[in-house]
């Protein structure tokens, strides 16, 4: 059987490059996470668009949880998303016809307008366009760098190498944490630099994505054999592709007789990557960590920190997320998937109650948490952050990249992107009022969603560990206690045969 045969190939400093660079994607949707939490707290950015906003934070006696309550400053952080929803489909789309690299290409033009726009912002319509932008590079990024890291990692690596993508993510966090703090002194417009600043990674994407070689799996998709196969010996770094060729051709045979994709992702067979896609994403938003990520300079001046000290401690919790990630790049293939995601639930559930916990017998409506107390809360954070990074944020995306087949894989991913991006939209648009209203007890709200993900990847998720990505369908689904039952009436398994 060729599902069974280990594919050969051999790391070379190109393709090494070209993970490095498509990963870049990853560092533009990570600084953006980083980059408004740090500004939405930065008195110039409020006198100039949120002034009653600013007022607020003045009034010593303010309540300490309600005091950035603003719709429209919500909306500074949340329209991006809103923005990366709509663009996932278009960007779907695009990675069909156009192939995965010119949409990478595509995604960096658009964050690049987006740093300028927001940048140069004197108007909050402006500042809204360029979030929108940055939202549509978004959108395009995360739809393609991760099919594009899946579809050109060796079987035995891809999910490690698909984690560089999180991975990144993490970087452009800790970057923009850094970012802030230092602009924060920058009278009146640290604020311009930190948000401009976000065409750095943008620039680099853009003359990157220029020297990425196109998947094979793209390539042979769009009925471009030879080349699929010239790209796939460059990337493996061996001549002998032959079995690893006819494989993914005749996964494109079988993706060529589905015309609809989005229809076909409809149907039965479809749910269980589907499912599986979207829930990942939906429960990787209600881990609670974008909340953090966004807010963490206002959710530690919050409790009780001055404006630089809170931006330290988002950059120590930065420094947590990424050097964190490495444990999963060198985990997951080794113990796979669902071990780091079920560890990291247990974690993460001490650390939040722990938070929420301690905010709710010493954090008042006024006042602030002692320095003893407020240490402990950033330890606990760094524990919460550290678990999710290895493994609800990295995992989050790897896993829906890796098991939709091949006629399904850019529509199937862009529902998972597109839900990514509607609930961290919801979070993003709702945290500062939830956090008003239901004060610390939201750490709790959290931590119950982390208990209900546990139980789902006990019976629901499936290991997907050294599993070739076209052979997902005989060698997961049709295998899974649950899932199998859906694939009974698939006739994938005959269509290959067929073809063969």
């Amino acid at each position: 059987m060729a599902n069974e045969i280990m594919f050969k190939s051999k790391f070379t400093i190109y393709v090494g490059a070209c993970w490095i660079l498509a990963a870049f994607g990853g560092l533009m949707f990570g600084y953006d996470i980083g980059i408004s939490g740090g500004v939405t707290a930065m008195d110039d950015f409020l006198i100039k668009f949120f002034p009653k906003v600013h007022e607020r934070k003045l009034h010593a006696k303010e309540n300490n949880y309600c005091k950035y309550d603003d719709q429209l400053l919500q909306l500074f952080t949340s329209s991006l998303y809103l923005a990366a929803l709509v663009a996932s489909f278009f960007a779907s789309k695009a990675c069909t016809k156009l192939g995965r690299k010119l949409t990478i290409l595509m995604a960096s033009a658009f964050f690049l307008a987006g740093a300028g726009f927001s940048a140069g912002a004197e108007h909050k319509w402006m500042l809204i366009l360029g979030r929108i932008l940055f939202g549509i590079g978004v959108g395009f990024g995360n739809e393609a760098v991760p099919v594009f890291l899946s579809e050109i990692a060796p079987v035995q690596h891809r999910g490690a190498v698909n984690i560089l993508f999180q991975l990144f993510v993490t970087i452009g966090i800790f970057i923009a944490n850094l970012v802030n703090y230092s602009t924060s002194r920058m009278h009146p417009n640290g604020w311009r630099m930190s948000l401009g600043l976000a065409a750095v990674p943008g620039l680099v994407l853009f003359f990157g994505s220029m020297i990425l070689t196109e998947t094979p799996a793209s390539l042979i998709e769009r009925g471009k054999d030879a080349q699929g196969k010239a790209a796939l010996k460059k990337i493996r770094g061996v001549d002998d592709v032959d079995n690893e060729y006819e494989e993914i051709k005749r996964a494109c045979e079988i993706a060529k007789q589905v015309k609809q994709p989005f229809k076909k992702l409809m149907k039965r067979p479809s749910r269980p990557p589907l499912i599986i896609g979207i829930m990942l994403q939906v429960f990787q938003q209600l881990t609670g960590i974008n909340a953090i990520m966004f807010y963490a300079p206002v959710l530690f001046q919050t409790m009780g920190f001055k404006n630089n000290a809170s931006l330290l401690s988002a950059v120590i919790t930065g420094s947590v997320n990424v050097a964190s990630t490495f444990v999963s790049i060198i985990a997951v293939d080794k113990i796979g998937r669902r071990k780091l995601l079920l560890q990291a639930c247990v974690q993460m559930i001490i650390a939040q109650t722990a938070i929420g916990g301690i905010l709710v017998h010493y954090l008042k409506t006024t006042g602030s948490l002692n320095h003893a107390l407020a240490t402990v809360v950033v330890i606990l954070v760094c524990l919460f952050v550290m678990s999710f990074a290895w493994s609800w944020g990295p995992l989050g995306w790897l896993i829906p990249s890796e098991t939709f087949p091949l006629e399904t894989r850019t529509a199937g991913f862009a529902f998972a992107v597109s839900s990514n991006m509607l609930f961290t939209f919801i979070i993003a648009q709702l945290f500062l009022s939830m956090l008003c209203h239901m004060r610390a007890y939201i750490f709790f709200f959290f931590s119950a969603w982390i208990l209900i993900m546990g139980v789902f990847v006990i019976f629901l998720l499936p290991e997907t560990k050294g599993v070739p990505i076209d052979s997902m369908v005989e060698r997961v689904w049709k295998q899974h206690p649950v899932w199998k039952g859906f694939m009974d009436d698939d006739d994938h398994g005959s269509k290959i045969q067929e073809i063969a």
